[in-house]
């Protein structure tokens, strides 16, 4: 079995804020006034991953800290083997915290294109956007993209029960302006959340989309639209949408002949870096190194990246499957 650290990959669901390192959110939080607890983070409930987020707002302040979760987020892919990314952030939310709408994305910009001259990580942004939370955030979210090329995409995150009706013409403006739409989907709620984001919300990747499978006939559209799921198994078995990763139904969307890319979504919390999430996945499944670089190409080919690092990572991976690993 070939090194998974060294297998290319792209990760298309990952939350900037929750991929901070503990030693980083202690020592922003100490310089903001915040105190952070010592241990791991860990959570086993809803209301504690909120509070973990609700603690990771408090302590993201100054510009200087919006750069450096940005760029050790760089750093850390790197070491995981990422090659591409493109990494969700709510912008408009920490602007309007902090009274200063632009702040926050631009530090984050300056901070990944700091990690791309040190690491050669190539990194966008995907703007996202709270179901519940207000349509005007959401029109602000949307205008902040505008302004950089760097923000691929805009999107609905959190409480798939809050519907995504009132957000149409957002999306619908977005679209028709040329950035692409990524809403998540189908992992709380079923196949009626799934439409919605298929139909009105224009999205073109499904954030999740795992409960498609209660619906054959959506199995079918998915399939035939080739619409690429977002999978985070590690995640919803930490928040309690799959009650073991052996239970998880990857290797059901693989047979229905779904696109499913292999992500983290919050993997400082779970302590699950990409690398590890393909491992995890490998001894779960028992998925030979073609299927896991099958995974990787799915990724590669699912994302927004330029034709030219597409071919760039396929060459790589190529060369991961036919280089033998060192004794």
């Amino acid at each position: 079995m070939r090194s998974l650290l060294n297998l290319p990959k792209a990760h298309l669901h990952v939350h900037l804020e929750s991929t901070v390192r503990r030693a980083t959110l202690r020592e922003i939080g100490a310089a903001n006034g915040v105190q952070v607890p010592g241990d791991t983070g860990a959570f086993g409930s809803f209301a504690a991953f909120f509070a973990q987020n609700d603690l990771v707002r408090a302590c993201l302040q100054r510009p200087a800290d919006f750069r450096r979760i940005a760029y050790e987020f760089c750093e850390d892919e790197t070491a995981q083997g990422t090659r591409y990314a493109e990494v969700s952030f709510t912008a408009a939310a920490h602007g309007e915290r902090l009274g200063d709408l632009a702040m926050p994305l631009n530090a984050v910009l300056e901070g990944l294109e700091a990690g791309r001259e040190a690491f050669g990580i190539e990194c966008r942004l995907i703007l996202d956007h709270s179901r519940r939370r207000s349509v005007e955030r959401a029109w602000r979210t949307l205008d902040l993209a505008r302004r950089h090329d760097a923000v691929v995409a805009v999107g609905l995150a959190g409480d798939e029960s809050h519907p995504g009706d009132p957000f149409t013409d957002v999306f619908a403006a977005a679209r028709d302006e040329g950035l692409h739409v990524v809403h998540h989907a189908g992992e709380g709620e079923g196949p009626a959340s799934i439409r919605q984001a298929l139909g009105p919300g224009r999205t073109e990747r499904l954030g999740h989309g795992i409960r498609v499978l209660d619906d054959p006939d959506l199995v079918a559209e998915v399939r035939e639209r080739k619409i690429p799921l977002e999978v985070c198994p590690s995640s919803n078995v930490a928040l309690g949408f799959a009650s073991t990763l052996e239970d998880h139904p990857l290797p059901q969307l693989l047979d229905a002949g779904l696109i499913v890319t292999l992500n983290t979504d919050i993997p400082a919390l779970i302590d699950t870096p990409l690398a590890t999430e393909y491992a995890r996945v490998r001894e779960a499944f028992g998925y030979d190194d073609h299927t896991l670089a099958a995974l990787a190409r799915a990724g590669v080919d699912a994302s927004f990246a330029p034709t030219s690092t597409k071919a760039h990572l396929h060459q790589a991976l190529d060369t991961w499957l036919t280089t033998p690993e060192p004794p």
